[in-house]
């Protein structure tokens, strides 16, 4: 069974939130608060945590609705060709069973 796009979109970015969380765990040292890098650093991962975020989600929403206008779009020439629909699945019905019965 394939996975959706939200899917796939929300387990990358729960594996990028756990790399973000272990490196942060790893920058939160005491001996590394004395340095300035350190806090510029937190914050460009903050910064890319939320961008990374920001692109996953419109990615999300962009698929959902390609695959939303493409099933809408079909519907469209199912409604306005039926005979055409019905002549194609009927010879895709008919090379599956050919096909089927060779075996």
């Amino acid at each position: 069974m394939s996975r959706s796009v939200s899917d796939t979109v929300s387990n990358a970015q729960e594996d990028l939130e756990k790399l973000v969380g272990d490196l942060r765990g790893l920058l939160s040292a005491r001996e590394l608060d004395k340095l300035p890098e350190i806090s510029a650093l937190r914050q460009r991962i903050d910064d890319s945590m939320n961008m990374v975020r920001d692109s996953a989600v419109r990615a999300a929403q962009d698929a959902a609705r390609q695959a939303r206008d493409a099933a809408d779009m079909a519907d469209r020439y199912a409604h306005d060709e039926p005979w055409r629909v019905a002549g194609a699945a009927l010879a895709v019905g008919a090379l599956v069973g050919f096909m089927l019965g060779r075996r």
